[in-house]
């Protein structure tokens, strides 16, 4: 996977959980897992490279969290209208 992409799951209309799905190569398992912000744990792959932030509290998170996190990882930030879908629930 070449591109970010955000998976929410949806429970009774509700967004119940969401991962934010980073760049990763195919076959890309987590090797361990941190906390970096309340609501939100980074999974990492071989090498410690990120490979997805899972999103536990997905009402509670905002466009700057999850851009905060991205910028401590050298990751790309978001914009509003990426997170829309879970945004908008």
């Amino acid at each position: 996977m070449n591109e970010a992409y955000l998976l929410v799951t949806f429970r009774r209309g509700r967004p119940l959980a969401a991962y934010y799905f980073l760049p990763r190569r195919v076959r890309d398992k987590a090797v361990r897992t941190e906390r970096v912000e309340a609501g939100m744990l980074v999974d990492f792959g071989p090498g410690d490279r990120p490979i997805g932030i899972e999103i536990s509290a997905p009402t509670k998170l905002t466009v700057a969290a999850l851009n905060r996190v991205l910028t401590q990882l050298g990751l790309a930030r978001v914009t509003r209208e990426e997170l829309a879908p879970l945004l908008a629930a």
